[in-house]
């Protein structure tokens, strides 16, 4: 395999990459080093992937829980294979409860889905994994009884929880993480015992004390308690389901999205009305290819905001979606000159942890887990550490869309792994990327960004992840990082786009994670826009 890109870095960056044979990269150090123990101790990328996630929920607890969500692109075999673990809306939902609501409330009960993310773990490990299922909590269950070190930006977040969740569903919360009356600061010594406690037991059973045991009584006498219409039958009838990804052909790299609930058809609209406009002949960074990208973001967006839903209920099959006629009728109503409002909604927030992970046997996943917003919901099974996720916000009340709120149904979803594969010799499929950019609606933008500074412009993948981000707003409205040349900024103004030009790069922007294929190994990537880093050996 030759070298597909350059080792040249022409952004302000705090990062170099990780060459090696096995590797790891998420948002926190601590977590990315649970993933390298299991590799040492002769597990996989499987259970790297899975021993990070779990130990996620302890080190960086603000994007991500045990009550959360996840989906997985996880290369094995010589093939693809798509997790979806994520939950539905409980089978008592009443809609009519909502009634004069513009959305389901971020904080309290209101937007509490079933858990997805230990069956994710479990349906992961019971598929590809190596060592036993509870070998991969040893690590999160290490930093919760015994303590760990607050990261920065973890802390930052924290903080930030600490004046968002109040009232008396959220008392819970604050006896979990912050029983001192404040978040931990950077450097802090913190423990979490009662996310040990929950781990050991999801560990010792197979998540089954988590679905059908007594922290499914638990969690169901706390929505009971709380007015919440959760119920154990809601966990007992979850599990994660394997699908088959979504895919397009950008240019001879074919980009991989989970399809819906989840968003990732987006990211794949947007390339594709972009096969049809030539991105590749301006200039990277130049105000044109910001222009053409940021339109055909627009364009993707106004479909998944119209369309994406359980896909049950969905009125339109995806790979309509995605028909070359139908991107190149999308592609003609972009104006090469002047902005446009494709009344495209307003983007959705959120909080989120990725990783990706891979060994020396070719092996390669991309993971992403979430609460929805920050810790989610605020609402923390009282005892156990549990931050239920907010996800049934993700919803619309807009009577009759498919995406509206109802029970028993899957939420349009923001968290999206991504994964990206070319045609090797005689026309066999070979694995390229595990990646993702996580947080909320960057993450379409981010995984269309990543893609088409590499398959269009040659950089090498943390120079991508370095490079200064857009990000679509509502209406006109655009935000861009610094980075750029001024004139970008000016020229992209006189074009029509709303530019907020923003001070500095923050994880608004994405935290984007990389691991890219070499002959012999690896070359993983880090955001600098989080805490975390690659790692390997």
């Amino acid at each position: 395999m030759s070298q597909p890109f350059p080792y040249e870095f022409p952004y302000t960056s705090q990062r170099m990459p990780v060459l090696a044979g096995n590797c790891v990269a998420t948002s926190q150090p601590l977590a990315a080093q649970a993933g390298l123990e299991m590799l040492k101790r002769g597990g996989n990328a499987i259970d790297a992937a899975v021993a990070t996630a779990i130990a996620l929920t302890v080190v960086e607890p603000t994007s991500n829980g045990i009550g959360a969500d996840g989906f997985a692109l996880i290369w094995t075999g010589g093939g693809l294979h798509g997790m979806n673990a994520s939950g539905r809306s409980p089978a008592g939902f009443n809609l009519a409860d909502h009634e004069g609501k513009d959305s389901l409330d971020l904080v309290g009960w209101d937007g509490v889905t079933t858990p997805g993310a230990p069956s994710g773990w479990k349906a992961a490990h019971d598929q590809f994994g190596a060592l036993p299922f509870d070998v991969l909590f040893e690590p999160a269950i290490r930093y919760a009884r015994e303590g760990f070190l607050v990261s920065p930006l973890t802390a930052v977040y924290w903080d930030r929880g600490v004046s968002r969740y109040t009232g008396d569903a959220c008392r819970a919360w604050h006896e979990t993480f912050a029983p001192s009356g404040a978040a931990p600061k950077a450097g802090e010594f913190t423990r979490l015992p009662d996310h040990a406690t929950t781990l050991e037991s999801i560990a010792s059973t197979g998540a089954e004390s988590f679905y059908q045991g007594d922290l499914a009584d638990k969690m169901d006498a706390a929505a009971r308690a709380g007015g919440g219409a959760l119920r154990k039958v809601d966990l007992t009838s979850h599990s994660a389901q394997m699908v088959r990804p979504l895919s397009l052909d950008y240019k001879g790299w074919r980009l991989h999205e989970i399809p819906p609930n989840g968003q990732g058809i987006a990211a794949l609209i947007m390339l594709g009305i972009l096969r049809h406009l030539d991105v590749d002949a301006e200039a990277v960074d130049s105000p044109e290819s910001l222009h053409l990208q940021i339109e055909a973001m627009k364009l993707a967006f106004a479909d998944g905001h119209r369309y994406i839903a359980d896909p049950a209920f969905m009125d339109v099959n995806p790979e309509d979606l995605l028909d070359d006629g139908y991107l190149r009728s999308r592609a003609q109503l972009v104006d090469r000159k002047r902005a446009q409002d494709f009344d495209h909604g307003v983007p959705k927030p959120g909080g989120t942890v990725l990783l990706s992970a891979a060994d020396s046997q070719g092996n390669m996943v991309s993971y992403i887990q979430s609460c929805y917003t920050g810790f989610g919901s605020g609402v923390v099974i009282p005892g156990t550490g549990i931050s239920m996720q907010n996800r049934g916000c993700c919803f619309t009340l807009e009577e009759g869309h498919p995406n509206q709120a109802g029970p028993g149904k899957l939420p349009y979803h923001t968290i999206i792994p991504g994964f990206v594969t070319r045609e090797g010799e005689g026309g066999t499929e070979e694995s390229v990327m595990a990646f993702g950019v996580m947080g909320g609606y960057m993450q379409p933008q981010g995984h269309a960004q990543v893609l088409i500074r590499m398959a269009d412009y040659n950089q090498n993948p943390q120079a991508v992840l370095d490079a200064p981000r857009w990000r679509v707003e509502s209406g006109l409205e655009v935000s861009i990082e610094p980075g750029f040349d001024a004139s970008v900024y000016e020229a992209l103004s006189d074009m029509g786009h709303q530019v907020e030009r923003t001070e500095n790069r923050t994880v608004s922007f994405g935290r984007g994670q990389i691991i890219y294929k070499l002959e012999g190994g690896y070359l993983a990537a880090s955001d600098l826009r989080a805490d975390g880093q690659a790692v390997g050996f």
